[in-house]
């Protein structure tokens, strides 16, 4: 058997589509199927179901696939630690962040990087976090920006900061003129939650676990109240639909310094206003996540100097 006849296997396994794994591997599908067969024949055994409308992998063929897995990781771990020979921080680094994090992070921490580490470029991946976790055990990225609870994967952890929530409310509510509100204020608002597979929905039902009740897989109101993105979110909060929560990152400058300019005036960002939370306002923990198996230890270490080195207004930093 191959190195590349495992990829091959661990795409499939990934993709349950031949057709979308070759394209993955970037490769024709015949030539991945071929490739498929050959190891099946090999190890005398199927390791994949076929059918017309699902390919399913055997339960042989899931621990195959996990071992296929690891090989690869041992494999890339040995290129890797030749590379850190000449420079341990030489190669791309594969960066996972969750979309409530990416707009308001990586702009500046793409830039610090740039300037940093130029040998060290960022592929950048924004998705859930369910989805990253998945792609950190797969080895598809090596590190992810990630923001607690999530589930316990044996993964190493460095905190980052702890992010406090504001409320964003319409212009016009009540609400706006307040120097600080408190949650129990809110939570006979409307509130505007992110869809599910967001770990930000979590978070604010958390604060205001009455609204879970717009989570369950009924239809009709429950679409009335979710948004696909904190951006989607702020314009329904501009069009008068309701309150949200939102981190402490996301919040436009202009407003925290109560400035204005003819940009932002054109934009819903007009009709929505930021208040902060009396007391303890709730927060998030935001934190760097990487398999302990990684091996490029520096690059970890320097893309963490480099989001530190980011403006990170109104969070706390943690060492």
């Amino acid at each position: 058997m191959t190195l590349t006849e495992l990829k091959y296997i661990v795409a499939v396994a990934r993709e349950r589509h031949f057709g979308k794994a070759a394209e993955a591997c970037f490769v024709s599908q015949p030539t991945l199927s071929v490739a498929i067969k050959k190891l099946e024949e090999e190890l005398e055994l199927k390791i994949f179901e076929r059918n017309a409308s699902e390919i399913a992998v055997t339960p042989l063929g899931e621990e195959i696939v996990r071992q296929a897995q690891t090989v690869l990781e041992q494999a890339a771990a040995i290129k890797e630690i030749a590379k850190r020979g000449k420079d341990p921080l030489a190669g791309p680094l594969r960066l996972g962040v969750i979309y409530t994090i990416g707009p308001y992070l990586l702009p500046n921490l793409v830039r610090q990087v740039i300037e940093r580490t130029p040998q060290m470029p960022l592929m950048l991946q924004e998705n859930f976090t369910v989805k990253l976790l998945e792609q950190l055990r797969l080895g598809e990225i090596d590190c992810a920006v990630l923001a607690e609870p999530f589930p316990d994967t044996n993964l190493a952890i460095a905190p980052l900061y702890d992010e406090p929530f504001m409320a964003a409310v319409p212009a016009n509510h009540p609400l706006a003129q307040r120097k600080a509100i408190t949650t129990q204020e809110i939570k006979n608002e409307t509130m505007l939650l992110l869809g599910t597979g967001h770990c930000f929905r979590d978070h604010v039902l958390e604060v205001c676990p009455e609204f879970a009740r717009f989570s369950n897989d009924t239809e009709g109101i429950r679409k009335s109240f979710e948004g696909s993105s904190l951006e989607t979110i702020k314009h329904m909060v501009a069009a008068g639909m309701g309150v949200t929560l939102v981190p402490r990152l996301s919040v436009p400058r202009s407003a925290i310094e109560g400035t204005s300019d003819a940009a932002r005036d054109r934009d819903d960002e007009a009709f929505v206003r930021y208040v902060p939370f009396d007391g303890d306002p709730p927060t998030r923990r935001v934190v760097l996540a990487w398999r302990r198996s990684f091996t490029r230890y520096e690059a970890i270490a320097e893309l963490r100097n480099a989001i530190y080195a980011c403006e990170l207004p109104g969070v706390k930093r943690l060492s």
